[in-house]
């Protein structure tokens, strides 16, 4: 009994329990993936036109990625605090818009506490990353291009899962009314955060060759476990697409996709117990090793004092005060690639800003494609079951780009040092087609375009991420991970609202769309509704690319090294990587 209680307590506190949460926050915490599946109840309810829509996507956008301050709160707290805090913003945010948006606050609420609304509730996305995300990378140093593509990996699930669960709990039909998935948008993600508020933080383990080896196993069968939920909820999209589904059978479909998310815990305690097994081993050899190291003690040596040296006198040059100007440009001067940038030196380097620069205009244009899907569908002719069906696809490319990313440029760097910015670029050029399906609107293309769109919005997220961790170090990682995060809604700005939104609004103007009934607003038809802002969102990640392959070629020599020697050096005390300690 007495060994259960401390395997169970060993459980608790391991850092294998620690990613497990860590991965049922994420797969709860991508709900505004699925924007497109009710934003049109949000645009026909309130009265809103495309580029109002497209303005609370915007402050959706803002809030899902704008998360400085949760790094700078996560600087100076622990993690529990940071998921709760994001936990309370999620549950009040979406549950003001879902009494918004049913009437039951006001009769019209004014769009700029609906933007208000959204961005509190998305912004406990900004929490959740920070609290467990950030910690899992510190506790993973070596393996962080791996544990951030499983992470990103199960928050691009999301989508698929909310909407599983969504038509299990609120009724069958892909066009019915899509209010109650704000409900569960809200209450769901909270509950998951609350759950693993004593599991998540940083822990203290060992840093070896072997160890990191079985890291990776262990790993794979997260990996292989994630892989299978995948698959099984692509084959489940296509059934519902085919045939119409019952109420119960929903509920069969949603049963089987929480059962696949508790699996892990398999994996979990398994590796537990062997890590509890060494643990025995070791105490019952230690008496032992102790009794032998007190027999070969060896005769305390005295040693004499030392004089100490005179100081020397300080030189001319030396003596001279220190002007405000040197001071600033000695703290600008950053450290070489890879050690412990601080947040200033950082912000101001040109690595940084080519990151944040493709950043903008590379996944900002995807996060157009995904935010208009479901009104690209509409004006495309696709029926409401076929949107609903690209949502999901999207979340599931979207998952497999970014497990991709993560295991695929980790062996690419281990093997062939190749760098993670020129994958990056890559991904970006992948892309482009995506995009131009969708401003030529080819018959049937929309479902490769969800695909194209989904898999390399995926793919960017890790390798932008563990860019930033491998840069700039690991120390200031909470922050410079959120700024760099606040180049997404820029680029929704920009692409989404101030291009897609207004042209959208300008095509249908000219088609003599004017706003109908309340509750209606304007609708275009055709292909031309998004061609010129495709072909614009075509044209900036073009450029993307070329400046995230301008960066590959800054950072070749970087990359050429062993980036993480440090850690295989056996420097786990280093307050670098953020785990010399347990933190509570």
């Amino acid at each position: 009994m007495a060994t259960a209680t401390a395997f169970a307590e060993h459980v608790l506190r391991g850092r294998w329990l620690m990613a497990y949460g860590s991965f049922l926050i994420m797969s709860a915490a991508g709900a505004t993936y699925i924007f497109a599946i009710y934003s049109k109840d949000i645009k026909a309810t309130l009265g809103y036109t495309q580029e109002q829509l497209n303005t609370v996507g915007f402050f959706k956008d803002v809030g899902a990625n704008v998360g400085i301050h949760a790094g700078l709160v996560a600087e100076v707290t622990p993690p529990w605090l940071v998921l709760a805090v994001g936990a309370a913003m999620n549950l009040g945010g979406y549950l003001m818009l879902y009494l918004s948006v049913t009437g039951r606050v006001r009769a019209r609420t004014p769009l700029w506490l609906v933007c208000l609304y959204i961005a509190v509730g998305a912004n406990s996305q900004a929490f959740a990353n920070t609290g467990a995300l950030v910690t899992c990378v510190k506790n993973f140093p070596e393996s962080r291009g791996v544990m951030l593509g499983l992470l990103k990996g199960f928050v691009g699930l999301s989508g698929a899962i909310f909407t599983q669960l969504y038509l299990a709990f609120y009724g069958p039909g892909g066009g019915g009314d899509t209010k109650p998935l704000i409900l569960l948008v809200g209450w769901l993600p909270a509950a998951v955060s609350i759950a693993f508020l004593g599991t998540i933080r940083i822990i203290r383990a060992p840093r070896s060759p072997l160890a990191a080896r079985r890291e990776y196993r262990v790993f794979c069968r997260f990996l292989y476990v994630s892989l299978a939920l995948a698959a099984y909820l692509m084959v489940t999209i296509i059934l519902q697409k085919r045939f119409q589904f019952s109420r119960a059978e929903y509920g069969v479909s949603a049963a089987v996709v929480l059962s696949m998310l508790l699996l892990p815990f398999a994996v979990v305690l398994r590796e537990e117990a062997a890590l509890f097994k060494n643990t025995l081993v070791a105490q019952a050899e230690e008496p032992e090793l102790s009794s032998v190291t007190v027999a070969t003690k060896p005769a305390p040596v005295s040693v004499q004092p030392v004089a100490a040296k005179p100081a020397l006198e300080p030189s001319p040059a030396a003596s001279k005060p220190v002007t405000a100007s040197a001071r600033l440009l000695c703290a600008l001067r950053p450290p070489p690639r890879g050690e412990d940038y601080t947040i200033l030196q950082a912000l101001v380097s040109v690595d940084m800003l080519l990151l944040f620069t493709a950043t903008v205009f590379g996944v900002g244009g995807t996060l157009t494609a995904i935010d208009n899907m479901g009104q690209i569908g509409e004006s495309l002719g696709y029926p409401q079951r076929s949107i609903a069906t690209f949502v999901s696809l999207i979340s599931i490319w979207n998952y497999l780009g970014r497990v991709t990313a993560g295991f695929a440029s980790e062996a690419l760097l281990a093997r062939h040092r190749l760098p993670r910015p020129l994958i990056l670029t890559a991904v970006l050029l992948l892309a482009v087609p995506g995009h131009l399906l969708i401003a030529f609107g080819v018959p049937g293309s929309l479902y490769v375009a969800s695909v194209l769109i989904g898999f390399c919005f995926g793919a960017a997220q890790p390798l932008i991420l563990a860019s930033v961790s491998e840069l700039f170090g690991l120390k200031y990682y909470s922050t410079l991970y959120n700024f760099c995060g606040t180049a997404s809604p820029v680029g929704s700005y920009i692409l989404n609202v101030r291009v897609a939104g207004r042209m959208y609004d300008r095509q249908a103007a000219r088609q003599g769309a004017v706003a109908m009934a309340a509750g209606k607003g304007v609708t275009c038809i055709g292909v031309r509704c998004y061609k010129e802002s495709f072909l614009v969102i075509t044209a900036v990640t073009v450029a993307a690319a070329v400046v995230t392959a301008a960066l590959a070629w800054r950072t070749r020599e970087f990359y050429a090294g062993d980036i993480y020697a440090k850690f295989k050096e056996g420097n786990n005390t280093s307050s670098s990587n953020g785990v010399g300690e347990d933190k509570e």
